[in-house]
């Protein structure tokens, strides 16, 4: 096809010159522009991977953290738990105390108070049965006319309680 020679002809040096520069530029920066592109790509890559490493040994460092604090809590949770029984314990046993003390002390007075409810009582009977003998003494005086000894009368009221 003669378009396609001519169009060689013509353009054929401009053809060859834009190889070269193309060339030229190709090589100019394969050699000088790739590798500092691929410097860049790779500190950014190390940066990258630096940076996941720093943040996961803080997230490793903070789980650790947290499982110590779980466990400060947990064993300060145990230690008043602890304290608390103990307490518990203590108060049971001073409130023991002091309940078989004020139980002595009531069973005291209870038995004071028995003792003094008998005295009152055999004084009371005593009294009834003077009395008693008295109205007894009276009572014969009266209905029969006839005079009953304070000890006859005494011996009768006893007889009948």
């Amino acid at each position: 096809m003669p378009q396609i020679s001519q169009l060689l002809e013509v353009y054929g040096g401009q053809f060859f010159w834009l190889l070269i520069v193309i060339g030229i530029i190709y090589f100019g920066i394969a050699r000088n522009m790739v590798p500092k592109i691929s410097k860049t790509v790779d500190d950014r890559q190390k940066r990258i991977t630096d940076d996941l490493a720093a943040a996961q040994g803080a997230q490793d460092r903070a789980e650790q953290i947290e499982i110590d604090y779980r466990a400060s809590i947990n064993n300060a949770r145990a230690d008043a738990v602890g304290n608390v029984n103990e307490a518990k314990a203590k108060a049971a046993l001073k409130n023991e105390a002091a309940i078989k003390r004020a139980d002595a002390a009531i069973a005291k007075k209870a038995d004071e108070a028995d003792a003094e409810l008998k005295a009152a009582k055999t004084a009371a009977l005593k009294e009834i049965e003077a009395v008693a003998a008295e109205a007894a003494q009276a009572i014969v005086a009266t209905v029969s006319g006839a005079k009953v000894s304070a000890a006859d009368a005494k011996k009768a009221v006893k007889a009948a309680f």
